[in-house]
């Protein structure tokens, strides 16, 4: 039995971070492992991992669609799918997982015939004198002063004794020069010199000499010739290049690709509460009438203030802040905003604060990996060389190349949609409904549901409008066929189907996704159809809404949406499409009566 633990996050911290959850934990029970999962939803992280559950864990699943800190987790070794996979394929991504578990994996019987468990010790110790290959970390509790010059007396020293010697250093910017699993592999003597935690994971089977920073930088020569006669083998029997080889391989391109998208949703993520406070706001603020914001020192102005006039503004900047954390952690964040709020003062919108963010992260990124300082003045660039040069760096190019273009392509977007025909509209509808029904909340409905919300900053209001409506009808059309169409349906999928209509209401497309997972090529083209149709009717009643998320339950705010009536009409006949198509693709299934399953009481 495999010791596992995972992590699940998804943009909106709703359904998938959840399923993803609920499908791992079940699988792993049923095929006979333990684990434990660490949730990031909306309302925070929930069943957060210990240290010591951490340390003794065997594999680290991460099912997440953004960005999640992986450093907790050390060098163990891990797999990263999508949420929507986790779903869709539980058992088969745990079962890669377990192959990624030495233990687990079944080794070649010449291994274990010619290599007895403690040969590696016995070994270990009577290493050549000189001419030694040794591999070393550094780390202080600030990472700043003692990292780097506790490698630099390493390197030094070890030149001086003849050996070759490659540091890693665990710094306030980041782990630097990482060690690769072919030098850990060569190694002959690892050394750790830190004040905080440092995995030794990675060096299973290698001999390990452990101190502290200071005592590095004070005599690193001596600290050399100690480790050579004290070096103990760390535990574990796994060849050290097992774990990190085992999730690399052939699709660097697509991991790449996959990389900029879950930056982007990482900031998609972070920005969605604001949207979704401020928009709301906004919403109520129309209560007391259409324009009633515009009387000052009423209720009306003030919740206008907090949504359009703080939250709005803070949208653009966020969502770029956090696409530079994404890419590059903390040195990213400062120029990341700062880009976001060029990108809204130019009046570049959202796609301006998309390329304000991945301009700040990979900036960021450069500097931290190729701007080398003195070893006494490299405190200073956490604080105010990355800061600074990358801060310049974006905004400058925001002022001067980027946004004025940017501009150019957001007002043009902006005119079109505001003066496009009817047959323009529906088209856009139809496309934009469509893909709110393909995946579910996954990228293609992300990037629909992105799509619309960075409209809003422009007064653009119908293409939201048309994707709530479509990203409610899937799960709406579920439900409906469920109840008229009983005998297509299993009984756990009947009460699924209840569940899923309240999601549905919500504006929680998710909740169609154990029926496409089960039966796609039914279910997603039915749900395709009633989405498109909903989203180009809501277009073509000219439907606009202000309100980013919530539903049918912000519907009941006062003017918070135009032509409530059509809107509804546009709402129910994609879920009756959506039924309907169900109802004709699904056979009649042959399952027993309640009444003659054990267990189940008939009605």
């Amino acid at each position: 039995m495999a010791r596992l633990i995972a992590v699940t996050s998804c943009p909106t911290g709703i359904a998938h971070s959840l399923m993803a959850a609920e499908a791992i934990k079940k699988t792993a029970a049923l095929m006979g492992h333990e684990i434990q999962v660490e949730i990031h939803g909306a309302e925070g992280t929930t069943n957060r991992l210990s240290e010591e559950t951490i340390a003794a864990a065997d594999a680290v699943l991460i099912a997440a669609d953004i960005h999640v800190e992986l450093e907790p987790f050390g060098d163990k070794p891990m797999l990263t799918v999508s949420t929507g996979r986790a779903i869709r394929d539980s058992r088969a991504v745990i079962e890669e997982l377990l192959a990624l578990v030495p233990g687990l994996a079944p080794s070649p019987a010449s291994d274990v015939a010619t290599a007895p468990p403690k040969a590696p010790t016995a070994e270990a110790a009577p290493a050549p004198r000189a001419g030694r290959r040794i591999v070393a970390i550094t780390a202080c509790p600030t990472g700043i002063a003692h990292t780097f010059m506790a490698a630099d007396a390493l390197k030094k020293a070890a030149v001086a004794a003849g050996d070759s010697i490659d540091v890693e250093t665990q710094g306030s910017v980041g782990a630097k020069n990482q060690l690769s699993a072919e030098q850990i592999a060569a190694a002959d003597l690892v050394i750790i010199a830190a004040d905080t935690h440092v995995d030794t994971g990675r060096f299973a089977g290698k001999p390990v000499y452990t101190t502290s920073v200071g005592a590095a930088v004070k005599g690193a020569a001596a600290l050399i010739d100690r480790a050579k006669a004290e070096a103990t083998v760390a535990g574990g029997t796994a060849p050290v290049a097992a774990a990190p080889t085992a999730g690399a391989g052939s699709g660097a391109g697509k991991r790449h690709l996959e990389g900029v998208y879950k930056h982007l949703l990482t900031g998609v993520s972070y920005m969605l509460p604001i949207v979704v406070a401020g928009g709301l706001c906004i919403a109520l603020s129309f209560v007391f009438g259409i324009e009633a914001f515009k009387v000052e020192g009423s209720l009306a102005a003030a919740l206008m203030e907090i949504g359009g006039g703080a939250a709005f503004k803070l949208m653009i900047p966020i969502l770029s802040g956090f696409i530079a954390y994404s890419i590059a952690d903390r040195p990213g964040l400062t120029p990341g905003l700062v880009g976001g709020m060029l990108a809204m003062n130019l009046e570049a919108g959202f796609l301006g604060g998309i390329v304000s963010g991945f301009l700040a992260g990979y900036i960021a990124l450069l500097i931290r990996d190729r701007v080398h300082l003195p070893q006494h003045f490299e405190g200073l660039k956490p604080v105010l060389v990355i800061p600074l040069l990358s801060t310049l760096a974006v905004g400058l190019l925001m002022i001067y190349v980027v946004g004025g273009p940017v501009k150019l392509i957001m007002d043009g977007l902006t005119a079109f949609l505001q003066g496009m025909g009817t047959t323009n509209a529906v088209i856009l509808g139809l496309i934009l409904g469509g893909m709110m029904a393909v995946d579910m909340g996954g990228p293609v409905n992300k990037a629909a549901y992105t799509f619309a919300v960075g409209l809003l900053t422009s007064d653009s209001f119908m293409p939201m409008a048309a994707v709530m409506a479509a990203g409610m009808t899937p799960p709406l059309g579920i439900a409906i066929a469920t109840l008229v169409g009983g005998n297509r349906f299993t009984q756990a999928e009947r009460e699924a189907g209840k569940a899923a209509g309240v999601l549905g209401l919500s504006f929680i497309t998710e909740g169609a996704i154990p029926f496409a997972a089960k039966d796609p090529l039914r279910v997603i083209p039915a749900a395709v159809l009633g989405s498109a149709a909903a989203g180009a009717l809501s277009m073509y009643f000219s439907v606009g809404l202000r309100a980013p998320h919530g539903g049918v339950f912000v519907l009941a705010i006062p003017n918070a949406v135009s032509h409530l009536a059509l809107y509804a009409l546009a709402i129910a006949v994609g879920t009756i499409l959506t039924t309907v198509a169900l109802l004709i693709l699904k056979p009649s299934l042959q399952e027993p009566k309640p009444s003659l399953v054990a267990g189940v009481t008939a009605k």
